[in-house]
């Protein structure tokens, strides 16, 4: 399988630009919570939960984000959607999560815990104990923009974690695939928001702060998220601290 790697920053025509202390005007987003499934064309088991995510991504209270993975194509079936970044970032989990392997379908919630991807009362169940607890989103993220550029607002810490990586991660729009071989051999099944590229664009460090991104890149996207991610000393994913869509215009 794929060697892990440390996530990378930006490019510069993605370069984020910052500013300490900018005040949120406007209420910011505070999500119930963050979904990354875990999945694969090849995997017989991924439809329900394919079909689960799909009414996920549709709330506008869930941040929904479709991780197609690779180390299923030699099953007869090359997932069209698959990146061999994807299959790292569950790597990733695993070893934060102290696992000794991954599957499909793989739902990670909040980035604190995995359940099974197709069970409806494990993902409703995770979501809503985070929040009962105080695992669900913690900072607001308020998202702007101008005919030239998005504004990211994160906002302040309240409790936990102070220190966080600013994820962007891009993602396609709805695809519908017809499988032509493998354990799904004969299906068609839409696809939401399959993640295409995952960047790490900046630090934030528990106070609020301004991120700037071109429209120009928003323009040549299907979709995009932004998630305020905590990293252990070691490298790994820790708890997502804030979310929040950056949709176009």
């Amino acid at each position: 399988m794929p060697s892990r790697r440390p996530l990378r920053l930006a490019a510069l025509a993605l370069a984020l630009s910052a500013f300490a202390g900018t005040a949120l005007a406007e209420p910011a987003d505070k999500p119930l919570g963050v979904v990354e499934l875990f999945t694969s064309q090849g995997c017989n088991s991924c439809p329900p939960a394919d079909e689960l995510f799909a009414e996920l991504a549709a709330k506008e209270d869930i941040v929904a984000l479709a991780y197609h993975v690779d180390y299923w194509d030699y099953l007869g079936w090359q997932d069209t959607l698959s990146r061999k970044e994807n299959t790292e970032r569950q790597y990733e989990y695993m070893r934060a999560f102290g696992s000794r392997s991954v599957y499909t379908p793989q739902a990670v919630i909040n980035g604190r815990s995995h359940v099974n991807g197709a069970s409806r009362e494990e993902v409703d169940g995770a979501l809503a104990r985070m929040e009962r607890v105080g695992e669900g989103m913690r900072v607001g993220i308020k998202v702007s923009r101008t005919s030239d550029r998005v504004m990211i607002d994160a906002g302040d810490a309240v409790t936990g974690p102070t220190d966080a990586h600013v994820v962007i991660v891009y993602f396609n729009p709805p695809q519908t695939i017809k499988i032509g071989k493998g354990e799904n051999s004969g299906r068609s099944m839409t696809y939401w928001n399959a993640v295409s590229t995952i960047q790490t664009a900046g630090m934030w460090h528990g106070k609020a702060q301004r991120y700037e991104l071109p429209m120009s890149e928003i323009a040549k996207k299907g979709g995009c998220a932004v998630l305020l991610q905590s990293v252990g000393k070691d490298g790994m994913p820790g708890p997502i601290l804030g979310a929040a869509f950056i949709r176009k215009p």
